[in-house]
């Protein structure tokens, strides 16, 4: 396929098959970027799509299999399907979602659908399951597969190098991503498209795997499902809609107060992870979203590349520590699974120096031990720790610092730290809206030195490896409001139970 306005460096081609000429239409997998604007993947779909004058046929499937799979992810998915009906509601693609009713339902799909395409399309995403069933599925079909990465302002893979430090990723940020802001991804990858009418589907296809319209008709979606039914939905939608509203407010009313995001009662975080795990919002719509609100423009950025939180874009402390959120640590979780591979999600990935000075302290006595169960459900002997569990299971979410001290009691709490940095992995993964994401790994992973350096004086458990306590945390933090909407010992466990808060400090 030739090149086209979609840059080189976000094009993956994962096999050698020749394109069909005689295809019917180019066909896009939707399965990461899961929405029509701002997508560099529905953007290269649609320039071979005109190249070839073939109109574009959209598959957006969901699979029943997946780890972890449960209502709560489902409904979030299922939510961004409704929106994607409106959304290619134009004639310019013929959208086509598929919830797999059964283990193995969907299987041949793809290379049904592939068999009258002249090309696939697909995502580029570094974790969970999909980079092998990507790889899997470009050596089934016979006509060409690209996966384009819509990730974030930066190619995830064209540093090929791993990141020891935020610091030194801060600064590869600042030296390469001025030349990449002008080459954002189409707000609507269509729109040069002609109408079309609908592609027509064999009554076989149809039949074998039904559209999802049908089921979104439907009082309860997911009837029938083999879902976990213990990590119910929760409150908040997904979809492309549900995020473009939850940016709207944050940029709106949230940005300024953003500098008050540590504190657990002001509970100032933008909201937006959940959106940019599943690909409902673009990295460079928020971006937009808070360049627009900072009336920014690019003479305002430093002239050098210092690697410094705050000062190099030239906005105020409140836009520059969200977009250091956004775009170095988030990135850098991307950048890092890209270069990882397969062990992405490994406690091997930590740096050897603080995989050597925690087993130097492993035999050290842990104040307590619990199983998973108690973990799961928050039945420990710590408020703060158990507060953080219960808004995870409850919300699908942990605030951002809370999740830190969440994570570092966990070392004190198992076995080896290899068991602790798993324990974390199944928790997350499970329970938050956002876990299966390299973020999420990062996140985990700096728990046990990733991305840090070795801190004084050396501690039983923890070794050189950072420290941090609840009961510091209740110093310094205004968790009052926290602890009681989420560690209220009557909400959680009933009138008659005999747990109690108390942290161990």
């Amino acid at each position: 396929m030739s090149e086209g306005q979609t840059p080189r460096a976000r094009i993956r081609r994962l096999n050698d098959a020749a394109i069909r000429s005689d295809g019917r239409y180019v066909l896009y997998w939707m399965i990461a970027t899961r929405r029509r604007g701002w997508s560099y993947g529905l953007g290269r779909a649609a320039e071979v799509a005109a190249e070839l004058d073939r109109p574009i046929l959209v598959l957006e499937p969901l699979r029943i299999a997946y780890p972890h799979a449960s209502e709560r992810l489902h409904s979030f998915v299922i939510d961004g399907m409704a929106d994607n009906i409106d959304a290619f509601d134009d004639g310019r693609a013929t959208y086509y979602p598929y919830v797999e009713p059964g283990h193995g339902d969907g299987s041949g799909l793809l290379e049904t659908l592939s068999a009258e395409a002249c090309a696939v399309v697909t995502d580029d995403f570094p974790a969970f399951f999909l980079p092998r069933m990507t790889e899997a599925a470009a050596r089934r079909l016979d006509v060409p597969l690209e996966s384009v990465d819509s990730n974030g302002l930066l190619p995830m893979r064209a540093s090929g190098r791993e990141w020891k430090t935020a610091y030194s990723f801060r600064r590869y940020v600042q030296q390469e991503l001025p030349a990449l802001l002008d080459e954002a991804p189409p707000r609507d990858p269509l729109a040069s498209l002609p109408r079309r009418s609908p592609i027509e589907l064999s009554e076989e296809i149809r039949s074998r795997w039904p559209d999802a319209r049908d089921r979104f008709g439907e009082a309860d979606p997911m009837r029938g499902l083999d879902l976990d039914s213990d990590v119910p939905p929760v409150s908040t939608p997904g979809g492309a809609a549900a995020g473009a509203a939850t940016l709207d407010r944050f940029v709106a009313r949230g940005l300024a107060a953003y500098e008050d995001r540590n504190h657990p009662d002001a509970d100032a975080g933008s909201g937006l992870s959940p959106y940019l795990h599943f690909g409902h919002v673009s990295p460079h719509q928020v971006f937009e979203a808070v360049r627009d609100a900072e009336e920014w423009e690019p003479w305002r950025l430093a002239d050098t590349a210092d690697g410094k939180r705050s000062g190099w874009w030239g906005m105020s402390d409140a836009a520059e520590g969200f977009l250091d959120q956004i775009v170095t640590w988030r990135e850098l979780g991307y950048q890092c699974a890209a270069y990882y591979g397969a062990d992405y999600d490994s406690y091997d990935t930590v740096p050897e120096w603080a995989r050597d000075t925690l087993a130097e302290h492993e035999s050290d006595a842990r104040p307590h031990t619990y199983t998973l169960e108690e973990l799961e459900t928050g039945r420990t002997s710590d408020d703060v720790w158990n507060a953080a569990q219960n808004q995870l299971r409850r919300e699908g979410r942990i605030h951002n610092y809370m999740r830190m001290v969440w994570g570092k009691r966990m070392l004190e709490w198992t076995a080896t730290p290899r068991e602790a940095f798993e324990r974390l992995v199944h928790l997350n993964d499970r329970w938050a809206i956002d876990g299966r994401d390299p973020n999420s790994y990062t996140g985990i992973g700096w728990v046990f030195g990733r991305h840090d350096r070795a801190w004084g004086p050396e501690r039983p458990i923890f070794g050189k490896v950072r420290y941090m306590s609840s009961a510091n945390t209740k110093r310094k933090l205004r968790v009052g409001e926290y602890l009681e909407r989420y560690a209220g010992r009557a909400s959680l466990f009933g009138e008659d139970s005999d747990r109690s808060g108390g942290s161990t400090g």
